[in-house]
């Protein structure tokens, strides 16, 4: 008997998003067609991609989940900020699955009950599971990955509130040893610098991107406090690179910077955009990530 799914309905379809499928679908499709990639030497670990509406880092995003397409993961692990004021440092979504114009992306619930247990013995806290959550910077993925990839993979969800190393160098390697067993990919979900200047944006964004570039989580994580970049989701980041690390990743490969005014023409007080990726170039085991 075919039972439906406790499904975490969209608060963004029709705002951030198309609300149409077939809209949704041929506007998501041509940011991805659009994109056009350097040569990507190596197996494909992870991406980072911006998490605005589509009309405005669509184009950005489309260069990232470019680089996914006909691969063939099982699990593909979503991590993102939360934006909103829950008091837990780690949330995951306690619906079954996620529900886009596209039709709904279930959650691996043993997955997410694994990072939840590796979490607690190393942080003392885990996974927090939240019902009809208002974030967008997760979901905003969600239909890229439904275009990008056939049919078959499931969530791993993860939003982060805490933006200390101690919690997103944890939660990376709790990912990597479930990912690990798994044929997965890891996606990190994060804006740039937000408001200012065309020109001051620009160099801001370049930092942030310099760092993640240099295969350094523990630099973007610095960045904010440093002065000299900024990027909402930088634990969701630093996390992804961790993880990739422990996963045998060595090279991280940025593919395209843009910011809103480059869509709006408004470059007083623009917000950045950026897509990178995430590559295995070596034939070389994961680390031991267990312990």
């Amino acid at each position: 008997m075919v039972t439906s799914l406790d499904t975490r309905p969209s608060p963004i379809a029709g705002q951030w998003y198309p609300g149409d499928a077939a809209r949704l679908a041929a506007s998501v499709d041509r940011y991805i067609r659009e994109a056009s990639l350097p040569e990507l030497p190596g197996e494909v670990v992870g991406i980072l991609a911006p998490h605005a509406g589509h009309l405005y880092s669509g184009p950005v995003a489309g260069y990232a989940f470019a680089a996914l397409r006909g691969l063939q993961p099982t699990l593909v692990a979503v991590i993102s900020p939360m934006h909103h004021p829950y008091p837990q440092p780690l949330l995951t979504t306690a619906h079954e699955a996620y529900a886009t114009p596209l039709g709904a992306l279930p959650v691996d619930a043993a997955a997410v009950q694994e990072v939840d247990a590796l979490l607690k013995e190393s942080l003392g806290f885990g996974l927090t599971p939240i019902r009809r959550d208002p974030e967008h910077s997760l979901e905003i993925e969600l239909p890229f990955l439904q275009r990008a990839l056939p049919e078959g993979f499931r969530l791993l969800p993860i939003m982060v509130r805490d933006q200390s190393q101690r919690t997103a160098q944890a939660l990376g390697l709790a990912l990597a040893a479930v990912l690990g067993e798994r044929k997965s990919l890891l996606v990190a979900s994060t804006d740039l610098s937000h408001f200012y200047p065309q020109k001051v944006a620009s160099e801001l964004d370049a930092e942030v991107l310099r760092r993640v570039e240099a295969f350094d989580p523990a630099g973007v994580l610095r960045v904010e406090e440093e002065g000299i970049g900024f990027a909402c989701g930088r634990a969701a980041a630093a996390a992804v690179l961790w993880a990739a690390q422990a996963l045998g990743a060595d090279t991280v490969k940025i593919l395209h910077h843009a910011t809103s005014g480059d869509v709006t023409g408004d470059f007083s007080q623009v917000v950045g955009y950026g897509a990178a990726v995430i590559l295995r170039t070596k034939e070389t085991a994961p680390q031991n990530t267990h312990g």
